[in-house]
């Protein structure tokens, strides 16, 4: 570290990892800060016991909600942040989803520009995470310049059944785009991949792709168990003097050139705020988004599911028009599955010959909905701690999404539909606290994820993302990351 670095990036998860991978080949000095270290080899990976229930890979670290009440986030930090329990489901926004929404309970704001600009930065992100799929098979799609990097993972007998059982009424599921290699991932365990831990074993993940392809170049260096404490602006020319971190007990300061922090939605903006840095519009920590999401079990008693990783393909029917007066109501994609195990640990007053018998027979979905930024939604810092102040909106939509599907899954034979919904101690899909955009006093970027107030700090994690859409947010952020590195490569060979 007696050298200064041309780049700090702070945390290796989808933006973090994904912005190295992107400046890499620059040649420029590059050092990751993460706080966690590496999921070892021999972690309790499979376990969902050892997952969901005393977790091996949750930090101990508590939130305060929005009554001031403590609780453990669902966030983990380690080398690959969140992405090393992501269902791995890369897909794009919508075309629609960068223009102006209108929605049942409110206004979806435009991006700052449109999908075409940041169409080309998917295509380096699917390549990236060699995602697999099918771009003709769902009509919201929006344009690709060519096919995706590898073909759809395949239905199991059982979801290819389910598959047809929908299509029969009405329905038009379609392969979701996925960044996980088959053979690899079960040849080291027979499960799914959604919210289990990767071994470095078929995930196609932050550490994997964006981390693995960055640490090939000798010019990048990962600093793990180095925890971001402040960021030392200065105050006459408004760029970052230092990144303050402590490691081992021990403090280090470090200068660079250019500062991108990728911590995460929350943490990003929890920085920033004890930093009191980047905030003239006030805005940082505010239109918190997190997704309206439900979980559904449909059950046919003559339905017999087999499957080990379920989770491939999704229904887009509503997501732009409800059918009716054209509002959007959002995304239904399958869950990865549900096995009696993790039925018990959600539902502990289930008794396991029940619990056993209802995963037997039951498909397992997962609907999202768009949460609308509101600049009450937000993150603040109480006596250090964070507290989510989580607004929930465009709950008249979800609930419309819910009904008709689960109207959909009764006329294809699943006669009983349970629903669940998530509430906010699962901020799996957090975004928006550092919200970009083209007007200084509303947001806290510009359009290149670039600090109105700092002009060599960048942020491009989800924090940045002015919209939630209705799909997993993972695709984006790679693609936004990859977008700001070029903008970063043209600062550093001023």
């Amino acid at each position: 570290m007696s050298i200064a670095p041309d780049v700090i990036i702070i945390g290796s998860g989808m933006g973090g990892a994904t912005l190295a991978a992107g400046l890499a080949p620059s040649g420029a000095k590059i050092t990751i800060l993460e706080r966690g270290e590496q999921i070892p080899d021999d972690a309790p990976a499979r376990d969902p016991w050892r997952i969901y229930t005393n977790s091996a890979f949750r930090s101990s670290e508590s939130w305060l909600d929005g009554e001031g009440r403590p609780f453990e986030p669902g966030n983990y930090y380690n080398v690959g942040g969140n992405t090393k329990l992501y269902g791995a489901v890369l897909i794009r926004y919508r075309k629609e989803d960068f223009e102006e929404l209108e929605h049942y309970d409110g206004v979806s704001p435009a991006w700052p520009f449109a999908y075409a600009e940041l169409a080309p930065w998917y295509d380096a992100a699917e390549a990236l995470y060699q995602v697999r799929g099918d771009a003709g098979s769902d009509k919201s799609e929006p344009a690709h310049s060519g096919p995706y990097p590898f073909p759809p993972v395949p239905d199991e007998p059982a979801i290819r059944l389910a598959r047809k059982r929908l299509e029969a009424a009405g329905a038009r599921p379609f392969s979701l785009p996925l960044g996980i290699d088959l053979d690899r991932w079960l040849a080291s365990g027979q499960t799914g991949w959604d919210g289990y831990p990767d071994l470095r074993c078929g995930k196609m993940d932050a550490e994997t792709c964006g981390l693995a392809h960055a640490l090939g170049h000798e010019n990048v260096t990962l600093v793990t168990g180095a925890r971001v404490t402040a960021l030392v602006a200065d105050p006459e020319t408004g760029r970052i003097n230092e990144v303050v971190y402590e490691k081992d007990g021990v403090e280090t300061r470090l200068t660079a050139k250019v500062v991108a922090l990728c911590a995460g939605a929350v943490q990003s903006a929890a920085l920033l705020l004890k930093s009191g840095i980047a905030n003239s519009s006030g805005y940082v920590g505010r239109c918190f988004m997190n997704h309206n999401a439900t979980a559904i079990i449909a059950i046919d008693p003559g339905f017999r599911n087999d499957a080990v990783y379920q989770k491939t393909f999704g229904i887009n029917d509503w997501y732009l028009s409800d059918g009716a007066d054209g509002r959007p109501l959002g995304n239904v994609q399958l869950l990865g599955r549900v096995t009696a195990d993790i039925l018990k640990i959600q539902v502990p007053q289930l008794p396991m010959f029940a619990a056993r018998w209802i995963s037997d027979h039951a498909l397992d979905l997962y609907l999202i909905s768009e949460d609308l930024p509101d600049p009450e939604s937000r993150v603040v810092l109480k006596d250090g701690r964070i507290h989510l102040l989580w607004r929930r909106s465009n709950m008249t939509a979800h609930r419309k999404l819910v009904s008709k599907t689960k109207k959909m899954l009764r006329k294809a034979g699943f006669p009983l539909v349970l629903t669940r919904l998530f509430d906010g101690r699962v901020p799996s899909h957090q975004c928006g606290t550092v919200r970009m955009g083209t007007d200084p006093a509303a947001s806290v970027l510009n359009p290149d994820c670039r600090s109105w107030d700092h002009p060599s700090l960048f942020v491009t994690d989800a924090g940045a993302l002015p919209t939630s859409a209705a799909v997993n947010p993972a695709l984006t952020v790679a693609a936004l990351s990859l977008r700001a590195a070029g903008t970063i490569r043209q600062e550093l060979s001023r």
